[in-house]
């Protein structure tokens, strides 16, 4: 645009431009933080900076991070475009393995994950992901997701790779599970949606059919951040969220899990 950035707009603060100039009231007092880390797992652009926060950077960290938890032997680091990418080359930094692009997207279709039927989900990752089977034939292969939400993405692409000649493929995830739903906008499903919910790990690497599964802990995430953990809302994660949940959007044994986390508030 052209625009010359000067700072972030405060939560609570309003920016007021008229004839008079650039005036800013604090309309509402902001003591807590509760940033949407899935900004920086997959939502963002990775050129985005946010309250400070280079995007980019700090997804290369949770691949170097992923690294620490979860060294993998393997000829190749790839990873599923795009989002995904910026964590697979920090992967491949730290690891020394060297980076390829073993999917190749088509640009001209939109994220799969918050389409409305399952169908319509399969058909677009389908149309959204091409392997280059001439790179991968016999390869062992690690590939870097920023999340897994229902698993039948992972599912697909991780047979996709195997047609392709891929010997083994070590599905790593750039964020922890997905435990709980998002109710501030963002369409993760509900719980019972989510494979990591009702899953144990081993449980969830059979069913994608990977040669291995690891997701990056919550602590390994946070240590990406320059911002301290307390700036996030990780609720999807931890289930830990930063204003209560109207009761009329949960079971009750989601309910009882929410009320044990708060104290019975």
């Amino acid at each position: 645009m052209g625009a010359e950035f000067v700072r972030d707009v405060a939560p609570g603060e309003i920016v007021i431009i008229d004839e008079n100039g650039v005036h800013s009231v604090q309309a509402i007092s902001s003591e807590k933080r509760a940033l949407c880390v899935f900004e920086f797992i997959y939502l963002a652009r990775p050129d985005s900076v946010i309250d400070g926060e280079t995007v980019n950077v700090a997804r290369r960290e949770m691949g170097r991070q992923l690294v620490r938890e979860y060294p993998v032997e393997a000829d190749m680091v790839s990873s599923v475009p795009d989002s995904g990418t910026t964590a697979a080359i920090g992967y491949a930094e730290e690891s020394g393995i060297p980076f390829g692009e073993a999917l190749i997207k088509n640009r001209y279709i939109g994220r799969t994950f918050i389409q409305p039927s399952q169908k319509l989900r399969d058909l677009g990752v389908r149309l959204k992901l091409n392997p280059v089977k001439e790179i991968l034939v016999g390869k062992r292969v690690v590939l870097v997701d920023d999340s897994i939400v229902r698993g039948t993405t992972s599912k697909k692409i991780v047979k996709m790779l195997r047609d392709a000649g891929v010997k083994e493929v070590h599905l790593l995830v750039s964020s922890p599970p997905v435990l709980y739903p998002c109710f501030y906008g963002i369409d993760t499903s509900a719980k019972g949606e989510l494979i990591a919910a009702s899953h144990e790990m081993e449980a969830i690497r059979q069913r994608i059919q990977a040669d291995s599964l690891h997701y990056l802990s919550l602590e390994g995430m946070m240590k990406a951040f320059k911002m301290p953990a307390g700036s996030f809302c990780a609720a999807c994660f931890n289930g830990e969220y930063p204003i209560s949940v109207p009761c009329n959007t949960c079971s009750g044994k989601y309910k009882l899990e929410r009320e044990t986390r708060s104290g019975g508030a």
